[in-house]
């Protein structure tokens, strides 16, 4: 899969402007606040229908005009596809893929596929645990339709839920039979969920801890550990046994949806014990590790987005990932930095076909 040309109109700091780009490597470089991350960002909104960087769809609209639009022309499996996200103040958002628009936002997520590497992964070892789920969900939406469909209906019953409980509360009354009815829907889609997110570590933790030996060059024992209130019993019963609870906090406090993913290195947590150099060989690991994921079960090779890595990594990191994508069938790849010198000699070593383009 190849994106040939973006199309970028009132996005972020852009009036207009369009890319073509190279099949293998394309390079954004020029100095910070130039929009180079911008462009990254504009390639993920056109594959996810939301920035990575800003979820406030609105405020990607630049400053003074009413509305955005990103067109990417991409090609897959021997076809052209075009795909269209726009944006108009105080109206929904819209995707089309080839002049059709979705019914749902949902139908789009895994039709192009795609990784992102960016300063802002560090959220997953820093922040809490709705931030290492949204990356685990991120992971499995792509290639699993189900598991988007479960993940959606599940969350849509959690609200209904807790606002039942505040509904109790406010009006000091309770009524066992329909909280067993969100018991029993719960129950229904967390189990799925539950299952699917254990699944999908058994596979995908051993790429993860190949992918940081090869990035390190160490043999430090790292580890991704799955934490959920489901391996202690099953849910309807973890429900029943914490109504109480439940009444009290005005929400539902046990579920799939207070699951977490435990980082450590050695045996401790990494956000703790593990040096900056560690930490971000772990995320890249991590990133790597999806894009693998995603590859074997979607046929084709994601679009990979490499964002600011040379400022952030030292130099024998970035040696390793440049060798990385020059040793294995990447795809394509799009690198923002603010040197393009350095940009230049890196992408020289990989002896692939690379447009730079000077912001």
């Amino acid at each position: 899969m190849i994106l040939k040309t973006l199309s970028l109109l009132n996005y972020k700091n852009f009036d207009s402007k369009t890319f073509e780009f190279d099949q293998t490597i394309n390079c954004f470089v020029g100095n910070n606040g130039v929009g180079k991350t911008n462009v990254l960002d504009a390639i993920y909104h056109l594959s996810f229908g939301k920035s990575y960087f800003n979820p406030v769809a609105s405020q990607n609209i630049k400053h003074d005009e009413d509305f955005f639009v990103l067109n990417g022309e991409y090609f897959k499996n021997d076809e052209i596809e075009n795909i269209v996200v726009s944006l108009k103040k105080g109206q929904k958002k819209v995707i089309k893929r080839n002049s059709k628009v979705y019914d749902k936002f949902s139908d789009h997520i895994g039709f192009l596929p795609l990784v992102i590497i960016s300063p802002a992964d560090r959220d997953l070892i820093i922040e809490g645990s709705d931030t290492r789920r949204k990356f685990i969900d991120s992971v499995i939406s792509q290639s699993n339709k189900n598991y988007l469909t479960y993940l959606i209906n599940y969350n849509k019953v959690l609200s209904q839920r807790n606002s039942l409980l505040k509904y109790f509360a406010a009006n000091h009354t309770y009524n066992q039979d329909t909280i067993d009815v969100y018991n029993e829907q719960l129950s229904q889609y967390g189990t799925e969920i539950f299952e699917i997110r254990k699944a999908f570590l058994d596979t995908f933790v051993p790429l993860f801890k190949a992918r940081y030996k090869a990035i390190s060059n160490t043999t430090e024992n790292i580890n991704l550990t799955y934490n959920s209130n489901l391996f202690e019993d099953d849910l309807i019963s973890l429900l029943k046994h914490n109504i109480n609870k439940d009444k009290a906090l005005q929400y539902t406090s046990v579920g799939v949806h207070k699951d977490d993913l435990i980082f450590t290195i050695d045996d401790h947590p990494i956000k703790k014990f593990g040096s900056q150099g560690q930490q971000k060989s772990f995320l890249i690991a991590l990133k790597l590790a999806q894009f693998d994921c995603l590859k074997s079960q979607s046929g084709t090779n994601p679009i990979l987005l490499l964002d600011d890595i040379f400022d952030k990594l030292d130099e024998n990191r970035v040696a390793q990932i440049i060798k990385l994508v020059d040793d294995e069938n990447f795809g394509q790849i799009f690198i923002s930095d603010t040197h393009a010198d350095r940009t230049e000699t890196a992408v020289k070593q990989v002896h692939q076909s690379y447009k730079i383009f000077k912001l």
